[in-house]
Protein backbone atom coordinates (compact mmCIF):
# COMPACT_ATOMS: atom_id res chain seq x y z
CA UNK A 1 0.00 0.00 0.00
CA UNK A 2 1.06 3.38 -0.84
CA UNK A 3 2.25 5.49 2.27
CA UNK A 4 1.08 9.51 1.22
CA UNK A 5 2.43 11.87 3.65
CA UNK A 6 3.33 15.23 4.93
CA UNK A 7 6.70 16.24 6.48
CA UNK A 8 7.53 19.78 7.84
CA UNK A 9 11.65 20.67 7.52
CA UNK A 10 12.31 19.10 11.09
CA UNK A 11 11.54 16.02 9.08
CA UNK A 12 10.14 14.15 12.29
CA UNK A 13 7.21 12.02 10.02
CA UNK A 14 9.78 11.47 6.84
CA UNK A 15 12.04 9.90 9.73
CA UNK A 16 9.18 7.75 10.65
CA UNK A 17 8.01 6.72 7.44
CA UNK A 18 11.47 5.62 6.36
CA UNK A 19 11.52 3.21 9.18
CA UNK A 20 8.44 1.92 7.40
CA UNK A 21 10.29 0.73 4.17
CA UNK A 22 7.28 1.39 1.97
CA UNK A 23 6.36 2.54 -1.21
CA UNK A 24 5.92 6.36 -0.27
CA UNK A 25 5.09 9.67 -1.64
CA UNK A 26 6.08 13.11 0.29
CA UNK A 27 3.68 16.29 -0.17
CA UNK A 28 5.74 19.11 -0.90
CA UNK A 29 6.45 21.77 1.81
CA UNK A 30 6.00 23.99 -1.28
CA UNK A 31 2.88 24.51 -2.99
CA UNK A 32 2.70 22.26 -5.77
CA UNK A 33 -0.23 20.41 -7.57
CA UNK A 34 0.72 16.91 -6.63
CA UNK A 35 -1.96 13.89 -7.97
CA UNK A 36 -2.16 10.72 -6.76
CA UNK A 37 -3.95 7.70 -8.73
CA UNK A 38 -3.50 4.95 -6.87
CA UNK A 39 -5.08 3.84 -3.39
CA UNK A 40 -2.46 5.19 -0.38
CA UNK A 41 -2.64 5.88 3.47
CA UNK A 42 -2.39 9.23 4.38
CA UNK A 43 0.04 9.79 7.92
CA UNK A 44 0.36 13.79 8.78
CA UNK A 45 1.63 15.80 11.60
CA UNK A 46 -0.52 17.51 13.60
CA UNK A 47 0.18 21.76 13.97
CA UNK A 48 -2.16 22.60 17.09
CA UNK A 49 -1.66 24.83 19.93
CA UNK A 50 -3.06 22.57 22.45
CA UNK A 51 -6.29 23.01 24.73
CA UNK A 52 -9.19 23.97 23.14
CA UNK A 53 -7.26 25.21 20.21
CA UNK A 54 -7.67 23.02 17.05
CA UNK A 55 -7.47 25.58 14.29
CA UNK A 56 -4.39 25.17 12.09
CA UNK A 57 -3.98 21.35 13.40
CA UNK A 58 -4.21 20.14 9.72
CA UNK A 59 -1.21 21.37 8.12
CA UNK A 60 -1.87 23.75 4.86
CA UNK A 61 -0.32 21.46 2.55
CA UNK A 62 -2.60 18.50 3.21
CA UNK A 63 -5.44 20.88 2.70
CA UNK A 64 -4.22 21.32 -0.52
CA UNK A 65 -3.62 18.34 -1.61
CA UNK A 66 -6.88 16.89 -0.41
CA UNK A 67 -8.84 19.66 -2.18
CA UNK A 68 -8.42 18.30 -4.94
CA UNK A 69 -11.27 15.55 -5.79
CA UNK A 70 -8.33 13.16 -7.36
CA UNK A 71 -6.51 12.79 -4.20
CA UNK A 72 -9.19 12.52 -1.75
CA UNK A 73 -11.15 9.71 -3.46
CA UNK A 74 -7.87 7.79 -3.00
CA UNK A 75 -7.51 7.95 0.35
CA UNK A 76 -7.99 4.89 2.73
CA UNK A 77 -7.47 5.80 6.16
CA UNK A 78 -4.65 8.28 8.04
CA UNK A 79 -2.55 8.00 10.23
CA UNK A 80 -1.51 10.55 12.55
CA UNK A 81 0.97 12.25 15.00
CA UNK A 82 1.46 14.75 17.41
CA UNK A 83 3.03 15.97 20.75
CA UNK A 84 1.40 14.30 24.23
CA UNK A 85 2.25 18.23 25.54
CA UNK A 86 -0.51 19.31 24.05
CA UNK A 87 -3.32 16.80 26.05
CA UNK A 88 -6.65 16.33 24.01
CA UNK A 89 -5.23 17.87 20.74
CA UNK A 90 -2.82 15.41 20.60
CA UNK A 91 -2.70 14.06 17.09
CA UNK A 92 -5.75 15.48 15.87
CA UNK A 93 -5.12 16.02 12.21
CA UNK A 94 -6.33 12.43 11.86
CA UNK A 95 -9.37 12.47 13.58
CA UNK A 96 -10.12 15.75 11.77
CA UNK A 97 -9.14 14.31 8.44
CA UNK A 98 -11.10 10.95 9.32
CA UNK A 99 -13.69 12.78 9.99
CA UNK A 100 -14.06 15.05 7.18
CA UNK A 101 -13.45 12.13 4.36
CA UNK A 102 -15.38 9.49 6.32
CA UNK A 103 -11.89 7.14 5.93
CA UNK A 104 -10.91 5.28 9.51
CA UNK A 105 -7.89 6.41 11.69
CA UNK A 106 -6.09 3.75 11.80
CA UNK A 107 -3.06 5.03 14.55
CA UNK A 108 -1.73 8.04 16.06
CA UNK A 109 1.63 8.03 17.43
CA UNK A 110 3.78 10.76 19.34
CA UNK A 111 6.74 12.57 17.42
CA UNK A 112 9.54 9.83 15.78
CA UNK A 113 7.02 6.77 17.26
CA UNK A 114 8.58 3.98 18.72
CA UNK A 115 9.38 0.80 17.47
CA UNK A 116 6.41 -0.28 18.74
CA UNK A 117 4.42 2.37 16.72
CA UNK A 118 6.92 1.60 13.57
CA UNK A 119 5.42 -2.41 14.08
CA UNK A 120 2.21 -1.51 14.34
CA UNK A 121 1.80 0.54 11.31
CA UNK A 122 4.24 -1.92 9.08
CA UNK A 123 1.00 -4.50 10.23
CA UNK A 124 -1.39 -2.27 9.20
CA UNK A 125 0.22 -1.37 6.27
CA UNK A 126 0.40 -5.19 5.21
CA UNK A 127 -3.64 -6.23 5.89
CA UNK A 128 -4.08 -2.96 3.35
CA UNK A 129 -2.06 -5.32 0.55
Amino acid sequence: MLVVYFSSKSNNTHRFVEKLNCKSLRIPVKKTDLSVSEDYILIVPTYAGGGNEVRGAVPKQVIHFLNSPQNRKHCQAVISSGNTNFGDTFAIAGPIISQKLQVPLLHQFELLGTQSDVLKVQNILDSYQ
